[in-house]
Parts: structure tokens; C-alpha cells; sequence
């Protein structure tokens, strides 16, 4: 160029930004206010536009691409009710802290908080649910704002930022320059945990006697799964995954106590009650974890390390804090700690695990645990799984052991509803050569399965297994434990054949019914090329089990199959 200034419009400086950025793909939906952007994304070469078929599709499928990359997923809607139906999925990767760039069009400033056609105060509506969020006035300020917006996302704790851009402010000409270097005063994350702090947690763990690891979607977050495994076996202590946390520990180490909390392991919860030292690992001790708080934990010295300084001793006492990055403050731990024999304490572990295995009954009609069994069958681990939320989240938690971090997509803190379709899909986008299973129920499937459309029409070959018993079958769960068995608009009275509604879409459906067709048929469904669906009607009254009742401790858990 020359030293020549570049003038822009501020709609074309947001491509060049998001080029800047090496923005690969935008999940979107246009409408007026955000045309000028479409109209500058139309001469872009680099960046990779999907159609979705409803905004909050294009949120949770950015996100399901942030999960499974470790990149910043980046969506686009226009304002009022385009910007509105992005508020679920942006909730939902704040509760999950999961980089997203959201930009959304507004109306011309002149007209703002006038009523004006298709305008929301989107700024507002989102100040809760976002790390950050920015209202563009100073048409200047465009490239910096997106500078920092993925900086703010993508460091520290992650998550959500909204950059909502008014149609005049987009139109308007700029001279060009992206920022090499971020300036925010104030933001300045805690990477490198205090080396006292270190030295004194090292000393705890040469202390005890009865350690447990429990570790949170932190450890995925920061890539620190190797020094999670070697922290474990170099001190001998067992490992129990939050929801978020699963696939950052291999599900079939010896070590591995699977998921713990309200339908967690037997006996991962009895082993965090019988440990004297706890070491939380970026997990931020949420009230499905903990249960009854009072009976969390009770003999353990309580450290907690965590990137997030207002999540240490927000739910729990904790003896030891430390704030910063779980990789970072591991790499500094390890050094300082020397292989230790725990035989007596491991040998209690496998004693809990053999009294208190996960099982189910095989009788009565197909059983939605066997599915999730023969799929893990099927692909040993190496497959991406995408869930929806409820009774078949659960399962897939408890019954498939994940094998390497950003395998399972699920919406966790927010427990959303039709995420798993569009993040599959995102998912998929993100990791082409990888093989994407959605595991979801008959109900969250429905609530975002126009996303179908999106799928085909991106060339998706997302398989996906609808566990479907007619019903809402987590809440039917909790009205039999918690309203004397008074099912009241859990039960579905018609679906669409979902076999058929395969076929509508030009993809194979297969309906399954029996054990038998599970083992003969699922392998082959899976290993085609290609996307399906698959219709599995299973057991309508099969509940998740263990469960810890309301006000009770993670040590009371029921068996309520």
C-alpha cells in the first residue's frame, strides 16, 4: 500500500478485522440493520459464512465450534428480535465460559430509544450475561473495540462479548488501521499462580493421606489435561470429573471416579466425603456438585486454584486459594512433588467401586444406558458427543468414557435445551475430519430442529441418536421424587415420525427398538458416510440413577431405577 491510508466503511473495516483476527467461519442470520456487513461479508475470500435457520442457532453453533477448536466462535444477527434470539445461547456460554464474538446490527443512533422499527436495547438486555459488551457510537473506535472484544473473550476466564453496531455508525467511512497491541486498563488476568502458595499446596499433598482431584471444565479451557494425568498418577490420588470437566481425564483410567454430584458415581461422592485433602482444579463448586454444602467435603482440607478470583470461597470455605491459570499453576506444582505410594487409599477406592458400580436393569424394553454403551462400543472414545440437556445428558455422562478433552459438547451450567443440534453442527464445522454423534431426547430435539435445514445444507455429517420416550423426561424424573408421581405436561401425545422426518430432509432415519437391533444395526449407522438420524424408542419410565434428593448430602444418594 505504501504508506496510502485505507478508507473503509466501518462494515467493511469489521471483515478486515475479523481476517486480522484469522476468522475462519461466521454463523449468522441478516436483516436490515446488519445488511451493510453482509454486503462487506459478500467480497470476503477468507471467511466462510453459514446460513443457520434461526438465530440461536447461529450462537449455539458458534459455541459448539469454540468448544471443540479452542478458538473464538463468532456469530452474527440483526437487531431486535435477530438480536434477542441470540440471548439464550450468549447466557449460555457466559454460564459455560466459552469465547464468543457476538455482533449484532443495530438501528441508526439517531433513532435509538425512539421505538424505532426492530430496536431493542440489546446492550442492556446483555450486560448479565457477558464478560464484556460494547454499544459502537464513534465510527473510529470499530477497530479497536474488535481488538479488544477478542482479547476480552478468548483470555483470563473466557466467554461472551457483544459488539452491537449501529446501521449509520456501519455505513460511515473510516481510515483503517487494526491495533497490533491490546490497551484495557484494569482487565489484567492472574496467569501465574503465587509461588508461596505453591510451595504450601505441594506440602499438603505430601501430608495426606486421602486425596481427591476433582476437576472442572478449567482443566479443558487451558489445555492442561497432560498435567492433570501426570499430577495424578505422580501422587496417586483419584480423579472426579465436574459435567464440564468430563474428557479432560481418560474415563477408563484406573484413577478415574467419573462425574460427581447430584447423578454422579456412587462412589465419587463417597470418596470426596471420605478424603482429607480436596484439590479443586478449575471447577467453581456449583450447587449440582455440592448438594447439601454442609455435608460437602467434611473431613477435607479445600484447595481451590482457579483463573476466576470471584469463584474462590464463593460457595465453599476454602483453606487454601490460589488464583491463576490451571496449566500454568500445575507446571510450577509438579516440579515440587515426588511419587507417592497411596495402596491403602487406593485400594478404599477400588472397594467403593465395587459396591457401588453403576448399573441398570436390562429388563423392560429397550434401556437408553445400553445405547449410550453401544455407541461408546462403536467408536472407543473417538468421536465428538454433542448432547442435549436432560435424562440423556445424564446417561451419556455416566455411561461413555471420554478419551481426550473437547470431545463432549453440552450445555452445563445453563442446562439449554435444543443446544445440541446447532452446536453439533458447529462442532462438526470446527473439526471436519472428526466424527460427530448428537445424543439427544425426543424434547430438545424439537426445539431447535429446523437447524436440520442448516445441517444438509452445509454438508454436515453429523449422526444423530434421538433417545426418545415420549416424554420430558427429566421433569417427569422430578415429579415422581418431588410431586408424589403427578405428571403434569411432561408426556408427549404426538411426535413427528422421525424416520419419516429424516427422509423429508434427504437423509437416512432408522428407527430402533430392541437390544438386538442396537447391536446389529447402530455399528453400521455410525460408520457410514454421511448424516442420519435414529429414532430409538426406549423404556418411558427409566430414570437416572443415583440421585441426591433435594437437601440432602452427595453421600445420601438414591438408587431410583
Amino acid at each position: 500500500m505504501g504508506g496510502m491510508v485505507l478508507e473503509i466503511t466501518v462494515a467493511e473495516a469489521l471483515i478486515k478485522c475479523l481476517e486480522k483476527e484469522n476468522v475462519e467461519v461466521v454463523f449468522g442470520y441478516p436483516g436490515g440493520a446488519i445488511l451493510p456487513v453482509y454486503d462487506a461479508l459478500y467480497h470476503s475470500s477468507r471467511i466462510r459464512h453459514v446460513l443457520v435457520r434461526h438465530e440461536q442457532g447461529a450462537v449455539h453453533a458458534a459455541d459448539g465450534y469454540a468448544r471443540v477448536t479452542g478458538r473464538v466462535g463468532v456469530c452474527v444477527a440483526t437487531s431486535g428480535p435477530g438480536a434477542t434470539n441470540l440471548v439464550t445461547g450468549i447466557a449460555n456460554a457466559y454460564m459455560d465460559s466459552i469465547p464468543l464474538v457476538v455482533f449484532t446490527g443495530q438501528v441508526p443512533t439517531s433513532q435509538i430509544g425512539t421505538d424505532a422499527f426492530q430496536e431493542v436495547d440489546i446492550f442492556g438486555i446483555t450486560m448479565p450475561v457477558t464478560k464484556h459488551n460494547y454499544l459502537v457510537k464513534d465510527p473510529q473506535r470499530l477497530p479497536a473495540i474488535v481488538k479488544n472484544a477478542f482479547h476480552i473473550a478468548s483470555t483470563g476466564r473466557p466467554g461472551p462479548v457483544l459488539v452491537d453496531l449501529p446501521k449509520d455508525v456501519a455505513q460511515s467511512v473510516i481510515s483503517f488501521k487494526y491495533p497490533g497491541t491490546v490497551r484495557l486498563r484494569g482487565y489484567k488476568p492472574t496467569y501465574r499462580g503465587h509461588p508461596a502458595k505453591i510451595g504450601e499446596i505441594a506440602e499438603l499433598i505430601r501430608k495426606s493421606k486421602r486425596p481427591v482431584i476433582y476437576a472442572g471444565g478449567g482443566i479443558v479451557t487451558s489445555d492442561a489435561a497432560g498435567e492433570l494425568l501426570q499430577l495424578a498418577e505422580t501422587i496417586s490420588a483419584p480423579v472426579t470429573n465436574t459435567f464440564m470437566g468430563l474428557a479432560g481425564f481418560p474415563g477408563d483410567h484406573p484413577l478415574f471416579l467419573g462425574m460427581l454430584g447430584l447423578h454422579g458415581t456412587r462412589y465419587a461422592n463417597l470418596a470426596i466425603t471420605e478424603c482429607d485433602l480436596l484439590i479443586g482444579l478449575g471447577a467453581r463448586f456449583d450447587d449440582r456438585v455440592t448438594m447439601n454444602i454442609n455435608a460437602f467435603a467434611p473431613q477435607a482440607t479445600v484447595i481451590h486454584i482457579d483463573i476466576d478470583p470471584a469463584e474462590i470461597g464463593k460457595i465453599v470455605n476454602v483453606h487454601v486459594p490460589l488464583v491463576g491459570d490451571v496449566k500454568t499453576v500445575l507446571q510450577s506444582l509438579l516440579p515440587q512433588l515426588e511419587k507417592t505410594d497411596r495402596s491403602a487409599w487406593l485400594a478404599r477406592i477400588r472397594e467403593l467401586k465395587e459396591q457401588h458400580p453403576l448399573s441398570y436393569s436390562r429388563e423392560g424394553g429397550l434401556k437408553p444406558q445400553f445405547i449410550i454403551e453401544q455407541l461408546w462400543a462403536c467408536t472407543r472414545g473417538n468421536a465428538i458427543v454433542a448432547t442435549d440437556v436432560g435424562q440423556h445428558q445424564m446417561w451419556v455422562a455416566q455411561y461413555y468414557r471420554f478419551k481426550s478433552p473437547r470431545t463432549l459438547i453440552s450445555s452445563g451450567g445453563l442446562g439449554c435445551m435444543g443446544f445440541g443440534l446447532p452446536a453439533a453442527i458447529g462442532a462438526s464445522i470446527g473439526r471436519p475430519n472428526a466424527k460427530v454423534v448428537l445424543v439427544t431426547g425426543d424434547g430438545s430435539i424439537q426445539m431447535t430442529m429446523q437447524e436440520l435445514g442448516t445441517m444438509i445444507e452445509q454438508g454436515v455429517p453429523a449422526k444423530i441418536i434421538i433417545l426418545n420416550n415420549h416424554a420430558l423426561g427429566m421433569v417427569r424424573q422430578l415429579q415422581e421424587f418431588y410431586c408424589e408421581g403427578r405428571y403434569m405436561s411432561v408426556n408427549f401425545r404426538f411426535h413427528p415420525d422421525f424416520e419419516t422426518l429424516a427422509k423429508a430432509y434427504g437423509i437416512p432415519g432408522h428407527t430402533l427398538r430392541t437390544e438386538e437391533e442396537v447391536t446389529s444395526r447402530l455399528p453400521g449407522i455410525i460408520e457410514a458416510p454421511g448424516a442420519a438420524i435414529v429414532n430409538c424408542l426406549v423404556a418411558a419410565e427409566e430414570n437416572v440413577s443415583p440421585m441426591v434428593l433435594a437437601g440432602k448430602g452427595i453421600h445420601e444418594a438414591i438408587d431410583c431405577s
